[in-house]
C-alpha cells in the first residue's frame, strides 16, 4: 500500500480510512493495469466497480451529498492501480455531475444506472475551437415546440462512442458569451448524434469527435435553467478538478514506490542506488511534492464538504499543483529507472504517459494560474 500516513491527517474520519482500506484491497484483487481493448476495458470496469458498490459514491439523489473526500481517495488509490480504472470511475461521475446538481426526479433516474455500473455516463463540453473557452461554444440548442434541435460537433469527449448518456453543452442565446449556455440530458441512441470519429491519444482512453444534426430533445433534457449552462459547468467542475489533483497524487505515489524498490535493489559499484546522497536528494523531492500536493487536494476536498459553496481557488490550487508535480515526479521516477523506465510496458513508463493528459483536461495548467490569480486580487 506504500504510504498511507496521510490518512492520520485532520482532513478525514474513520469512515475515509476504512474505505481506503477496503479499496486497496479490491484494487489488488480485480486491476492488472494491463489492456488489450480499451473499449471493452472501461466497460469491464464500470460493471466491477458498479457491482462492488464504488459507483455510489458518483453521484447523489434526493437527500444525498456528493463527499468530495471519499470521491478523491478513491480516484487517487485506484490510480495507484490502474489508470483505465481510475479513468472509468471519474468519467461516472464528472457525467453525471450536472444531473447531480441540478438534475430533475426525471433526470435523476440516470442516477441509478451509472452508480450501479449499468450505463455508462459522457460529459461533452469542448468543441474544436472552444476547448478552456467554454465561451466559445458554437453548438446551437434551438427552441421548437416540445423541445430543443441540437447542431454542432464535440470533440475530445471522454467516453465518446461508449456512452450510454451525455451532459451536453450548446448555445441557447438568452445573452452573449458564457451567459447564452444551457445544459442537457441526451442518450446516446438519440437520433442525428453520430461518433463521427476516434480519437487516439498517448495513454489510450475512449475519446471521440461527437456530431449533433438536427438531434431532437424534448423539453425535459434541459438540466437546470435556460442560460444557466456555464455556471452549471462551473459548479461541476468545481466538485470535480480537485478529484483531477487526487488521480495525480495518486498516479505519483505508485511512482514513488516503484522508485523505491529500484533504487533499494539496484547496485551500482557494489552499492544500493539509495545510498548515493544525489539519488537519495531525487527522492526526497519526490516525497516532498507529494504530499504538498495532497495536502492541497484534501483541503480542497475538506472545504467542499464542509458546505463551502464554491471552492474555485481551492480546487484551481490543488488541481494545479498535484499535476504539475506529478509530472516531476513520474519524470524523476522514470529517470531513475535508467533504460528500464523507457522500456514500453513498464509500470514507470505507462505512468508517464498517463500523467501528462491531467495537465490539459479539466482546465489546463495556465488557465489554472489564471484562476488563482484572479482570486487572489480579487480579494
Amino acid at each position: 500500500m506504500g504510504d498511507t500516513s496521510y490518512l492520520d491527517w485532520p482532513f478525514f474520519e474513520p469512515r475515509h480510512r476504512a474505505l481506503a482500506v477496503e479499496l486497496h484491497g479490491w484494487c489488488k484483487e480485480h486491476l492488472t493495469g494491463h489492456h488489450a481493448d480499451v473499449d471493452a476495458a472501461c466497460r469491464s470496469h464500470v460493471r466491477k466497480l458498479g457491482a462492488s458498490g464504488w459507483l455510489k459514491y458518483t453521484g447523489a439523489g434526493d437527500g444525498e451529498k456528493l463527499d468530495v473526500r471519499t470521491l478523491c481517495l478513491i480516484r487517487e488509490i485506484i490510480a495507484q492501480y490502474d489508470g483505465l480504472a481510475e479513468f472509468s470511475f471519474a468519467m461516472q461521475g464528472l457525467g453525471m455531475g450536472a444531473v447531480t446538481l441540478f438534475g430533475t426526479p426525471e433526470q435523476k433516474q440516470w442516477l441509478a444506472r451509472t452508480r450501479s455500473g449499468e450505463a455508462i455516463a459522457g460529459f461533452a463540453i469542448t468543441e474544436p475551437e472552444a476547448g478552456s473557452d467554454a465561451a466559445a461554444t458554437k453548438m446551437t440548442a434551438t427552441r421548437v415546440q416540445g423541445g430543443f434541435v441540437l447542431n454542432g460537433e464535440k470533440t475530445y469527449i471522454s467516453n465518446g462512442g461508449i456512452a450510454d448518456v451525455y451532459a451536453v453543452f450548446a448555445r441557447t442565446g438568452e445573452a452573449p458569451g458564457a451567459k447564452g449556455l444551457s445544459a442537457f440530458l441526451v442518450p446516446a441512441d438519440t437520433k442525428g448524434l453520430t461518433v463521427a470519429g476516434r480519437i487516439d491519444v498517448m495513454a489510450p482512453h475512449p475519446l471521440a469527435l461527437l456530431n449533433f444534426e438536427n438531434v431532437e430533445i424534448p423539453e425535459g433534457a434541459l438540466i437546470g435553467k435556460p442560460g444557466d449552462g456555464f455556471k452549471i459547468a462551473m459548479s461541476v467542475l468545481d466538485v470535480f478538478r480537485s478529484t483531477v489533483g487526487a488521480a495525480a497524487v495518486g498516479f505519483a505515489r505508485r511512482a514513488l514506490d516503484e522508485t523505491l524498490a529500484r533504487v533499494k535493489a539496484r547496485k551500482v559499484g557494489g552499492a544500493p542506488l539509495a545510498e548515493l546522497q544525489m539519488v537519495q536528494g531525487h527522492i526526497a523531492d519526490m516525497a516532498l511534492d507529494i504530499d504538498a500536493s495532497a495536502l492541497l487536494v484534501y483541503r480542497a476536498a475538506w472545504t467542499k464538504d464542509m458546505g463551502q459553496p464554491r471552492i474555485t481557488r481551492e480546487a484551481s490550487m490543488a488541481k494545479l499543483n498535484a499535476t504539475e508535480a506529478a509530472q516531476r515526479v513520474i519524470d524523476m521516477a522514470v529517470q531513475l529507472h535508467g533504460g528500464d523506465g523507457v522500456k514500453h510496458g513498464a509500470v514507470v513508463e505507462r505512468l508517464y504517459r498517463e500523467i501528462r493528459a491531467l495537465r490539459i483536461y479539466e482546465g489546463a495548467s495556465d488557465v489554472q494560474r489564471v484562476i488563482i490569480a484572479r482570486a487572489v486580487l480579487g480579494g
